[in-house]
């Protein structure tokens, strides 16, 4: 299919510097730090609970500086295991995030932001899709005005966005619009590789694997259809009974896939062995309508999001072994975007925004709309990020590929989040 240029505007987006350092500030301006990042205790050890239970910056308990080396030299000597180091890195990490803030801020739609990609190799530059099909490419390391692509408006959303791994200055996109296809910074389309071809039927969610040349798309009625690189369609099954909300291929295995779905059920496919809608490997039942399934970058795990107030960590090996469940409030309203939890690039943790629910069993009053972090493996909260001036419900978290800078999406707004000292750099 020939090329086709799409509108193209360019538009400066709302960009605001995050609040003036303490040193110029009023006593009544900072008495609402006290409450800006808390700490959550331990909880059980199976079926989690995840309430507010805050507790003073005081209680931080850091580690030597010279923790870490000290730990790098055993393991060096081979007198210290790899998971007992990696587990003090993890644990430097969660101490840093007490001097984490918002230093940059965006809202350059006229819609809800709805769709976050991090480019792969630019730790400071982000993708970000809205619900009028509007993209904005942002590189909030340098002072040039982002590049704005303008979209069709209403019925033009963005469900899908990745950027493409084999030429960084291109992205594929999936839309209610009714495709998936491939543009580039400019707003050109250089290939579609899936058209429904009427406003009925469109596209939910997208994935691309690298290794394996394929692009894999689903749709709001239960298909998946498998593609190569150059467009041509391998295989376009009917996989789930209603809207297919997310597909993943895992990192490691790219052959492996996973398939969430609005009928309450994520499947696990062999791309290999694919033959028709009943050969999935497991199909992992859920209570309620699922937004998301994300492996962990080892491929070892896999996350899950529902539209309630569960979160699930399955095991690679033991898919038919009860998950890890971590209550969680996020439930689904119409004109919300779906909260997605997502993993940290370099540690076990997960990421999630939080959205208080009166009906959840441990909520409390005046619960703060926090990003919440947990432990991958014992489903404990570690840590809650909130900024009192920005209290909106964070649907989407996720951590650049170097893991030391948060992008979230609050409605129409793109908060950067990062360490003070780093921010300041930036």
């Amino acid at each position: 299919m020939a090329p086709r240029k799409r509108p193209e505007t360019q538009k400066t987006p709302e960009v605001v510097v995050r609040p003036k350092s303490k040193r110029n500030r009023s006593p009544r301006e900072l008495e609402p730090e006290a409450k800006k990042l808390c700490l959550k205790g331990p909880g059980p050890s199976r079926r989690f609970d995840s309430g507010c239970l805050w507790a003073g910056l005081a209680s931080l308990r850091v580690p030597p500086p010279c923790s870490i080396i000290r730990a790098l030299h055993q393991h060096k000597l081979g007198t210290a295991a790899w998971p007992s180091l990696q587990q003090g890195l993890q644990q430097s990490f969660l101490n840093s995030l007490a001097s984490y803030r918002i230093f940059q801020k965006a809202a350059p739609f006229d819609r809800r932001a709805t769709s976050l990609a991090w480019h792969p190799t630019h730790p400071s530059t982000l993708a970000v899709g809205s619900k009028g099909g509007d993209i904005l490419v942002w590189n909030f390391g340098i002072k040039d005005k982002p590049t704005f692509i303008k979209g069709i408006g209403a019925g033009g959303s963005i469900t899908g966005l990745k950027f493409n791994p084999l030429n960084t200055n291109q992205f594929f996109t999936s839309s209610m619009e009714g495709t998936t296809r491939l543009q580039d910074f400019k707003g050109n389309t250089l290939r579609v590789f899936a058209s429904s071809g009427t406003c009925n039927f469109w596209f939910c969610s997208l994935d691309v694997s690298v290794k394996s040349r394929v692009v894999v798309t689903g749709d709001n009625v239960g298909n998946v259809i498998l593609l190569n690189m150059d467009g041509r369609e391998l295989w376009n099954l009917r996989m789930h009974k209603k809207k297919v909300t997310h597909v993943a291929l895992n990192p490691c295995c790219d052959w492996f896939l996973a398939t969430a779905s609005v009928d309450q059920t994520v499947k696990i496919w062999d791309l290999r062995q694919v033959r028709g809608k009943s050969s999935f490997l497991y199909s992992l039942l859920h209570r309620h309508p699922v937004n998301a399934a994300h492996f962990s970058p080892d491929g070892a795990q896999l996350l899950t999001t529902d539209q309630k107030s569960e979160i699930r960590v399955y095991s690679a090996s033991q898919w038919d072994c009860p998950p890890s469940l971590i209550p969680h409030p996020h439930r689904h309203f119409q004109h919300l975007t779906p909260i997605k939890a997502t993993w940290h690039p370099r540690y076990n943790l997960i990421v999630v925004g939080r959205y208080p629910d009166p009906n959840f069993k441990s909520c409390t009053s005046h619960e703060l709309r926090t990003i919440d972090v947990f432990d991958g493996s014992s489903g404990k909260m570690m840590y809650q990020l909130y900024d009192p001036e920005s209290s909106g419900i964070m649907s989407l978290n996720e951590f650049n590929p170097m893991g030391d800078t948060l992008a979230s999406v609050m409605g129409y707004h793109i908060l950067i989040w990062s360490q003070e000292e780093a921010g300041k750099r930036k």
